[in-house]
């Protein structure tokens, strides 16, 4: 059975805004091949469409990403003091054994 103009007119602004099936847009797609007036109409209501609005921020997700982020920051603090202490000593051990070294000749 084909579809009348009306059930694709209803179906329209779902295909238009790319949210329909795969099913449903081949079938649109279809009637607005065989269907000149109404792939126009199709151009117009495209033509006015507004931008789609951002997607909504999950609260949960949010919280997590922030948790995430706290951690790495951590993480790399915790590093850079490890490496900065190791340098350190690194540092003061070569100058004690300099300093061992002189007072030893």
């Amino acid at each position: 059975m084909e579809p009348s103009r009306n059930v694709i007119l209803d179906l329209l602004p779902l295909y238009l805004a790319d949210e329909a099936s795969e099913d449903t847009q081949t079938l649109v797609k279809e009637h607005l091949d065989r269907d000149p007036d109404l792939a126009q109409l199709a151009r117009q209501w495209n033509d006015r469409l507004p931008d789609p609005p951002p997607a909504p921020v999950n609260p949960d997700a949010q919280a997590v990403a922030f948790t995430e982020a706290k951690r790495q920051i951590a993480n790399r603090v915790i590093t850079l003091a490890a490496v900065l202490t190791i340098g350190i000593l690194g540092v003061a051990g070569t100058a004690l054994m300099g300093a061992m070294f002189l007072i030893a000749r």
